[in-house]
């Protein structure tokens, strides 16, 4: 639930601007925000996920009194990294403005700021990382996923006063992760203040190094695979069609709510029941959480694909040319879905290397794709090359989880879901087809509405074993009553 609160607020920051500022400003904040999201990814040198992985791990032997001494090392790598990146940006965003904008002076002014958030989009996630090894997941929703879009929303629109520019929305951006940051490094600190102060154990640093050394590329490459073709689209489309596809990728991506959220949750269990070797409960664990993610989800995709055109005029009129792409985007991100938390799977079990070549073939598939279709079809050309390296590179990673660990997310339960899909769909499309004529907030409203109730009810009726049934009977009670 915290979750769609965090998603509401980004989708509102994004409504903003593209209203604000129109299609062709979106493109450019989007690619911009975007590469400082995207190389602070890669510049914090894995360090977020050695910080979950260790901290987890060390917590498991009772041993927590050394965690800060690594979380800090951690934060010197992650930092002096993303500092250096963060430099060669702000040089480069002449380059870039010409290379990825079709209006190189705002270009320049939005590169420059998104260089200015690189290291702290960068540092934020290293001690957001080390809560979450402690088990503690609700500073990541508070700072992260509501904290960072309702900052940036409030310095947008207090800048807005003094400008309103592409280059004031990045910078605002930038602000919003330095506020973030320093709540991080707070909680952090609050969390572990009685923990005790050990050194790192010898070599610390080279253990931190070889984990990070294959982490890094793969992080950049891992988010490169959500954006790579809005970037070849940036260079041949104009900045208005950038600006289109980016609300239809954004749109997508809120099919992930549920699988973020559980990767965050998950990925310290796995890397402590790993390390002692409960492979069984791990297996157990995988298939429940995956199976229940997609039920979560498959309601979000019954909608946006009834209706991707209303869906769409969320960002504004002239938006609904996106249709077709955030058709073929869906598809792409339901099979990500399904799949569950395989790549962070691999990263906690230690497998960094292969979650390296994983991701780089999928970013070289996806740029051949691109530069190929794009050309010739444009914005569905882009989200045929984007939802296909999903697609391929989650399969990859689902055969090798079973290859190294012998655990897979799929049970014969998966077919029960099949029921609540096709009564949420008949109920989406007759409310989409009453409701169309009218106002599009009250076809969106009808049609979200109608497939959600039809398909809880189902869900409830048919869709769940009965000990799920009884278990969700309970929770639905307990909600009624207040508790």
């Amino acid at each position: 639930m915290g979750l769609v609160a965090a998603m509401l607020a980004a989708f509102a920051t994004q409504v903003l601007i593209t209203r604000a500022l129109g299609s062709a400003a979106f493109g450019v904040v989007t690619v911009a925000t975007q590469l400082a999201f995207v190389g602070g990814a890669a510049t914090r040198f894995g360090m977020d996920m050695a910080a979950v992985r260790r901290v987890a791990i060390d917590l498991g032997r009772g041993e927590r009194a050394r965690v800060r001494a690594v979380v800090a090392r951690a934060a010197v790598v992650a930092g002096a990294v993303s500092l250096a990146a963060g430099a060669v940006v702000f040089g480069a965003s002449d380059w870039l403005a010409r290379a990825f904008t079709t209006a190189p002076g705002d270009g320049r002014s939005a590169f420059r700021a998104a260089a200015v958030a690189l290291p702290f989009v960068a540092l934020a996630q290293v001690y957001l990382g080390a809560t979450r090894g402690l088990k503690v997941m609700r500073h990541t929703l508070y700072i992260y996923w509501l904290g960072q879009p309702a900052a940036w929303i409030a310095l947008m629109v207090l800048g807005w006063v003094w400008a309103r520019t592409v280059g004031v929305s990045v910078l605002a951006y930038a602000g919003s992760w330095i506020v973030a940051t320093a709540a991080a490094v707070w909680v952090w600190r609050r969390l572990t203040a009685g923990f005790g102060g050990l050194p790192p154990e010898p070599g610390e640093t080279g253990d931190l190094l070889r984990y990070g050394a294959p982490r890094a590329p793969a992080a950049l490459f891992s988010q490169l695979l959500f954006w790579t073709d809005l970037f070849v689209l940036a260079h041949f489309a104009s900045s208005s069609e950038v600006g289109v596809y980016a609300a239809a990728v954004r749109a997508a991506q809120v099919i992930l709510l549920f699988l973020i959220s559980v990767n965050y949750v998950f990925s310290p269990f796995v890397a402590d029941l790993y390390a002692r070797r409960q492979r069984d409960r791990l297996d157990a664990l995988f298939k429940s959480l995956t199976r229940w993610m997609l039920a979560a989800t498959l309601p979000i995709f019954i909608v946006f694909a009834v209706a991707p055109g209303t869906v769409l005029r969320l960002f504004g009129e002239g938006f609904g040319a996106g249709r077709g792409a955030l058709l073929i985007l869906m598809a792409g991100q339901l099979i990500n879905v399904a799949t569950g938390s395989v790549g962070f799977i691999l990263i906690m079990v230690g497998r960094t290397a292969i979650d390296l070549a994983v991701n780089a073939g999928a970013v070289a598939l996806s740029v051949a794709t691109a530069a190929m279709l794009v050309p010739r079809y444009g914005m569905e050309g882009a989200a045929v090359a984007g939802a296909l390296t999903l697609a391929v590179s989650n399969l990859c990673r689902l055969a090798l989880v079973w290859r190294y660990l012998r655990i897979q997310p799929f049970t014969r339960e998966y077919l029960r879901l099949a029921v609540p899909v096709i009564a949420g769909a008949v109920a989406a499309l007759l409310a989409h087809r009453v409701a169309g004529g009218g106002s599009w907030q009250v076809d969106l409203g009808s049609t979200a509405l109608a497939g959600t109730l039809a398909y809880g009810a189902a869900l409830v009726a048919a869709g769940l074993p009965s000990r799920e049934r009884m278990a969700a009977l309970r929770l639905l009670s307990l909600i009624r009553r207040g508790n």
